[in-house]
This record gives C-alpha cells, structure tokens and sequence, in this order.
C-alpha cells in the first residue's frame, strides 16, 4: 500500500465516523438537548464561564488538546513500522479518543462544568474522587514539565549557517507577538463588539508576518552569544503559564487559541497538500516486530501513541475549560468528537513525516536505529518538522520558510497546551482543596502558584542530573491512558445510571486498561534497578488498580436505571 491510498482511506474512515457513529452517539446514547443551560449559562463569571462561539471555542479546544504529543508519540512508536502506528491512530481515534473526549465533555457540562475528577466523587464517592485528582496532578504535572523543557530547548536552538544545523529560535519572535496580538483580539470582540472575521483576519496576517520576521531575526537582533540558555527559557515559559492561568479565559487563551488553530489548518493543509504532489513511498517497513532493545510492540504502541489517538488529558481539557465555554449541548459533537479527529489529522501527518518523509529506508533505520535513539524527544521533535518540511517544499515554498512555519506550529501548540495545561491544573489544585477544606485553595493566584510550582519541579529538579520529569518521562504515557481508561468507565458508570447503552464507552475502557495496566506491569520489571521509576510506577499501578477497583464495586451495587 501506498502512502497516498492510506491517506484516502483513512480520510474517509474520518468522514464516515463523522457522519454516522458521532451522529448516534448524539442522538442514542447522550441525546444532546439543544435547549439545556449549560454550565457557561448558567455559572457565568467572565473569567472561567463564557459562553463562547463555537468556531472559537473549537479552536480553544482543538489548540488545547494538541500540543507535543500528537507528534511525539507517532514519531516514536514508527520504530515498529508505519502499519501498527496508523492503524491506531485512525481507528484509536474513531472507536475510543473522539468518543472519550466527546464523553467527558457531555458528562461535565450535565454537572456545572466539573472536572472529571470532581464528576467522579458523585459515582465513585470521596475516595474515587481523591484517587482521580492524585493522578491527574502528577499527569499534568509531569507532562507539562517536559514540555517546558522541550520548549526552551527549541527556544535556545541557534540556527547555525556554517554547519546547516537548523535550530527553532526563529519561532520565538512569532510566539511573543502573537500573544499581543491575542490580547488585543480579545478586548476588541469581547469589549469592543468588533467583528470576529474582521479582527481575526488582521491578527492571522500579522502572525504570518511574524513568522516571516522570526526566520530574518532568529536571535531578535541579539548577539548569538547574548541568547538566553534553555534554562532561562524556563523561567519565562513558567511565567507566561501563570498570566494565562490568572486572566480571564477570553483576555488571552480565546483568541490566541483560536489563531494557533488557524495557523495548524494552514500548516496541516499545506502538509497534506505537498504531501499527495510528492506522492512518497514509505521509507520504513510496515511492521518491524522486534525494534533493538523496544519493549513488544502489543501493548506498548497503544501507550506511545496517546494523543492522536486517545489520550487522558483530553478529557481534562474537555471537562476543564471547554466545558465551561460551551454555549449549547449540541456543540459537543463537533467540538469534542470533530476536534478529536483533527488532532488524529496531526498525528496521521507524523506518521507519514517520520515513516514517508524520510529520502531512503537507509536514512529511516539509522534514525530508528534503536529504542534508545527513538527516545530522544528533541530528536523526534526535529524528525516531525524535518517530514513535514519535505512535503510543504514540494509546493515550491523556499525550504528555511517552510520549515520557519512547521516549527511555529509545533512551538505555538506546545505553548497553547502549557498554558490550558496551567490552568486545567490550577482547577485540580483548587478541587483538591475544596474537598479537603484547605483555606486559601480557591484563590486562583494561590493555587496557580502551587501549579507553576509543580510543573517548575518537574523542569528543574535533577534526578542523578537528569531534570525530574525527563527522568520520570517513560511514566507517562501508562499514566496518561490510564486516565482515559478510568474516565471511560466514569462514563459508563453515568449511562448505567440513565438507563443508556454503555458498549460504546464500556469496550473501549476494558481495551485500554487491559493495554495500559499490562504495560505497567512489563515496566515494572523493566525499570528494575531504577528506585525513583520502580517507586513512582509502583504507586501509580495501586491507585489505578485502587481506583478500578472502585469503580467495579460502584458498577456492581448501582442498579440499572
């Protein structure tokens, strides 16, 4: 098969899955009410509550979900062939990640726009409510620690002339003035009333000239030497997560959401269009069983590739901050199942970068070489724009433009994800201390403050001089689908109790903590001689088993509505 077939086909899978299996889960098993107050209606405050358009709000989300690992995971998990990667990308998507994120969407706005976490204690009861919220902290904590390092390391990267070596400096200049454009955006629609087209347009035009002026400034006219280090990066990456936590939702994420989202249609649009001019082969084989020293293929590819094709913190997302913004019921399917697909979009497109992008299969295996080189998250990072850039090319954009471009897609979604990221924690933070009744919990700077801090220790703590969370990276992605498992049976629970079929969200919990509860278990034994991964990887299988647990129990006693 041909790269150019797979990409139809699964283009149509993308169609189909819209049009039919999304239309029943709207209309048979949550019936959607385009009449009930939703949580945005009925709680609004202006800075957490908005009701908000849905082609905003769908931007909001859909910048919110992506980020990093809808790249990373794919670029990792090609080691074991382009077929298991896509396979699950396209029908891990259809079948469990749309529906999780739809799912957790529609169960938070039919309860105030609560997190799942706090969802849980009205199924689970105060001990399932608490185990959820632990996981959910050391998740996003962990994850957005590495982000904020991968970040700065992109932000710190010089581009060097002499030696060709492209270095992603050039995305800061754009980052920084988007944010001013962003801002000034919000107060135009949201206080002035102006036009969303109008405003938007001009905004999206100047993010373009930014991109523009950050490959003629990569340094912003500093000396190359005067650059701030990776570690400065940091600092100020940490600082923007808690502005953008802080200030009411339509000041800043709104609009610079809703502007990252037009920039990655351009970017994926541009992509996929060079990608069928090219018309590539695959560089890679299409299964490649026992990768040097890669864990087995079943059930660790379910686990590297999370987002792009189901993912946990999507439905932190969904039932933290867009849950809050949502204006009617019915927008749910769009904005929860459709912008799942649109993230599935991304991560087939870092398929075909890291599988189809490369010139020959020689240059493919000396790149995947081994599981120890394909875990370099930077390295991936720089094979994702590396594929993509390939493509974009074809179309005669001039190659530094082209791949000036990728980065900043790349870049702006791991800074949109940070900061929605920052604030989804800060929600937890005061979850946690409401529940617990700790005073000061639910001023938003205090328990910003506290988030910032858990992140900061992830980026900056050294574990045997090794930051915390890339020493702790590999527990991730069991961490992440853990929690999309466990959200899915919440989800089940709340059907049962409506009296509504629950195979569509029970079949996909059973597959993923079935896959996801394996692969700790292998990790275990894996990590063994590591005290702080057997340690960590060690509690977290408990609670998950804990948590599972319960919810079993909750099943069992709960009669059928």
């Amino acid at each position: 098969m041909t790269p150019i077939v797979a990409a139809l086909l699964a283009f149509a899978g993308y169609g189909l899955a819209y049009r039919f299996y999304a239309g029943f889960l709207s209309k048979r098993i949550f019936a959607l009410d385009p009449d009930a107050r939703t949580p945005a209606h009925e709680l609004r405050d202006d800075v957490d509550y908005v009701p908000t358009r849905p082609a905003v709000l769908f931007g909001h989300h859909f910048a919110s979900i992506t980020g990093l690992a809808p790249m990373l995971g794919p670029a990792i998990a090609v080691i074991w062939g382009w077929l298991p990667a896509l396979l699950w990308v396209v029908l891990g998507a259809v079948f469990v990640g749309c529906v999780h994120d739809f799912a957790a969407l529609v169960i938070s706005v039919r309860n105030r726009g609560m997190s799942v976490g706090q969802v849980a204690e009205g199924l689970l009861g105060p001990r399932g409510r608490t185990l959820f919220h632990l996981i959910i902290f050391f998740g996003v904590s962990l994850a957005m620690g590495v982000f904020v390092l991968v970040i700065a390391k992109l932000f710190a990267s010089v581009p060097d002339a002499a030696t060709g070596t492209p270095g992603y400096s050039t995305a800061v200049l754009p980052s920084a003035l988007l944010m001013v454009v962003a801002l000034v955006c919000g107060y135009l629609m949201v206080r002035k009333g102006a036009a969303l087209g109008k405003v938007i347009a001009v905004g999206f035009a100047i993010e373009l000239v930014g991109i523009w002026l950050g490959l003629r400034l990569p340094t912003m006219g500093l000396p190359v030497e005067a650059w701030p280090a990776a570690e400065s990066w940091m600092g100020m990456l940490l600082v923007y997560g808690f502005a953008a936590s802080v200030l009411p939702v339509w000041v800043l994420l709104q609009s610079r959401d809703f502007l990252n989202s037009l920039l990655l249609y351009l970017g994926l649009g541009l992509a996929y269009v060079g990608f069928f001019v090219l018309g590539p082969e695959f560089a890679s084989p299409a299964i490649v069983a026992n990768p040097e020293g890669a864990p087995p293929l079943l059930p660790f590819v379910f686990i590297t590739i999370a987002c792009g094709a189901a993912s946990g913190f999507h439905g932190l997302v969904s039932s933290g901050t867009t849950a809050k913004q949502l204006d009617k019921e019915t927008h749910a399917k769009p904005i929860g199942y459709g912008g799942m697909l649109g993230e599935s979009l991304l991560g087939l497109l870092a398929v075909f970068a890291c599988t189809a992008g490369f010139a020959s299969p020689e240059l493919w295996s000396e790149h995947y070489s081994s599981w120890t080189a394909a875990q370099s998250l930077t390295d991936k990072i720089g094979a994702f724009i590396g594929g993509t850039t390939s493509f974009v090319t074809t179309l005669g954009v001039a190659e530094p433009l082209a791949r000036a471009l990728i980065a900043m897609v790349v870049v702006s979604f791991a800074l949109t994800t940070l900061d929605s990221a920052t604030r989804l924690l800060r929600f937890n933070i005061e979850e946690i201390g409401a529940s617990f009744r700790v005073p000061g919990s639910q001023n938003r700077y205090v328990s910003t403050t506290l988030a910032c801090a858990s992140i900061a220790f992830f980026s900056f703590y050294k574990v045997d001089g090794n930051p915390a969370g890339l020493a702790l990276w590999a527990l991730f992605g069991t961490t992440n689908q853990l929690l999309a498992g466990l959200t899915l049976t919440l989800v089940t629970l709340y059907l049962r109790g409506k009296g509504k079929p629950t195979w569509p969200v029970a079949i996909p919990a059973v597959f993923i903590l079935i896959s996801t509860l394996s692969a700790m278990a292998v990790n275990l034994r894996t990590f063994s001689g590591d005290t702080i991964l057997v340690t960590v990887g060690a509690a977290l299988l408990v609670l998950g088993v804990w948590l599972l647990v319960e919810a079993c129990l909750a099943l069992r006693s709960a009669p059928k509505a």
